[in-house]
């Protein structure tokens, strides 16, 4: 355990006084209601926006990083701007893509020890950082009609059930949530459906309907158009 990691644990136990739990909230609130309010004010005019997950350690050199390129770049020829996480692999990908295609590219970065620079393809004007996983993960969510997601670790998949638990509790529309490499993905589609599907019924059957997995980026960009095809809607900008 390194000396940070025991800091933090010892700081939890730590008694404090009223006013030092007071002050520091107080400030930590003003702290969250501010990234809030940057994230409403740069994104609340973006447009039609599809949001790309997916590993920041995806090398360039990578499939995964090409099609996710590739994905991102199709979509803008379709008017659609993309929203990344800001940072490197699967993140910087679709913000190059976006960029190559003279689409919005939105980068929505987190300040970590690692990491935590962002890539040079996200519009200047569309770059916001974070000290918070939680406000970003509202603003990923809130200003997208679509969710492609890339092979990833903890993250990714963090941002994908929250995707798919706002969906299936109302909080949001039924946006689009497609998942790319459907060999990445089969063993945990597997779990859901023997486990937590049939074994200790804690979702329903239509619950698997709420995402799709493919392996191309034409079949991705087509089930974003054919989606919303479906309700006569089109970006407009």
């Amino acid at each position: 355990m390194n000396a940070v990691n025991e800091e933090k644990i010892r700081d939890a136990f730590v008694s404090k006084t009223w006013n030092e739990i007071k002050t520091d909230d107080s400030w930590m609130v003003f702290k969250i209601m501010s990234e809030f309010v940057e994230g409403y004010e740069k994104l609340s005019r973006i447009g039609p926006c599809v949001s790309i997950f997916g590993s920041a350690r995806t090398t360039p050199d990578h499939p995964y990083y090409k099609m996710a390129e590739e994905i991102a770049y199709k979509l803008t020829q379709f008017g659609y701007g993309i929203i990344t996480g800001g940072g490197p692999g699967i993140m910087e990908a679709g913000n190059l893509g976006a960029m190559r295609g003279k689409g919005k590219s939105v980068g929505l970065n987190i300040n970590l020890p690692f990491e935590q620079s962002h890539n040079l393809f996200i519009d200047s004007d569309k770059l916001i950082a974070f000290d918070h996983f939680f406000v970003r993960k509202t603003l990923f969510i809130k200003y997208a009609q679509g969710f492609i997601v890339l092979p990833g670790g903890f993250g990714t998949l963090d941002e994908l059930f929250e995707a798919l638990t706002l969906i299936q509790t109302g909080k949001i529309g039924k946006f689009p949530i497609i998942m790319i490499g459907k060999t990445y993905w089969e063993g945990l589609v597997s779990w859901l459906k023997a486990v937590m599907l049939k074994k200790h019924e804690y979702i329903k059957e239509e619950d698997l309907e709420l995402f799709t997995i493919v392996d191309t980026a034409d079949e991705a960009v087509a089930l974003i158009n054919k989606f919303y095809s479906k309700y006569l809607l089109s970006p407009n900008f």
